[in-house]
């Protein structure tokens, strides 16, 4: 993840600092396909086991900053490995938060899971969507230790895809709704539902935007889709 330094102590704190990073990922990863897998089968075990998981996440977060702290104050990087220290820092927030829709998805899935009305409706783009989401995350991070623009500029990209699962989804539900006040409730739990799965797409996506900022200098969070694609293909 990082180019060798005249301190091999620094490159062991970096590596370090991006292992914890990447297994506090693969957590998040494992929280959101237990979610999805809960909601699928209404599975309560899985739930209690995603409540339970949401401490460590907290832990390891601040156990990153931490480590990020102290390497700023020993090390005092400048330019990329500054930069990389606070990408880090900003993509732990992210995976947090992405840790946080995981629990909200298991939250409304214990409380619909009684409902008759959860069978009734068809919760394909769900599904569909929250393989999307951890598919990209996946990636994110895959790109992110691998720092590799033209893959955060393709994740960037395929986000689009999430949100327009999301939208068909707020149609379909709307129907579901006028031909049946009694689904009311529950459609909107699904609407909840798959709008956390959105918000773990946008956070996959902010990981992508923190590699170009590592690797280009540029902060790309606010710009148009053709400039970020412009500094990470360039």
């Amino acid at each position: 993840m990082t180019d060798k330094h005249l301190s091999s102590q620094f490159d062991a704190d970096l590596n370090q600092v991006s292992s914890k990073l990447l297994a506090m990922g693969g957590l998040v990863e494992s929280q959101i396909d237990c979610a999805m897998r809960a909601l699928n089968d209404f599975d309560l075990d899985l739930v209690d086991r995603i409540m339970e998981d949401e401490r460590r996440l907290n832990t390891m977060e601040v156990d990153i900053d931490e480590e990020i702290s102290n390497i700023i104050a020993r090390r005092q990087p400048a330019a990329r490995d500054l930069r990389l220290l606070m990408a880090v820092s900003k993509t732990i927030t992210n995976l947090e938060r992405a840790g946080d829709e995981a629990r909200k998805i298991a939250k409304r899935t214990r409380r619909i899971s009684s409902e008759p009305a959860a069978r009734s409706i068809n919760i394909a783009e769900i599904k569909q969507s929250g393989d999307m989401a951890i598919s990209v995350l996946h990636r994110a991070l895959d790109a992110f230790a691998r720092l590799d623009t033209v893959a955060a500029a393709h994740i960037i990209r395929e986000d689009d895809a999430i949100d327009e699962q999301f939208k068909a989804f707020v149609r379909k539900l709307v129907s579901y709704m006028m031909e049946d006040p009694r689904v009311i409730s529950v459609a909107l739990d699904y609407l909840f539902i798959a709008k956390a799965i959105e918000r773990i797409g946008d956070h996959a996506t902010n990981i992508a935007e923190f590699i170009i900022y590592v690797v280009k200098g540029t902060d790309v969070r606010h710009v148009s889709r053709e400039q970020l694609e412009r500094e990470a293909l360039g």
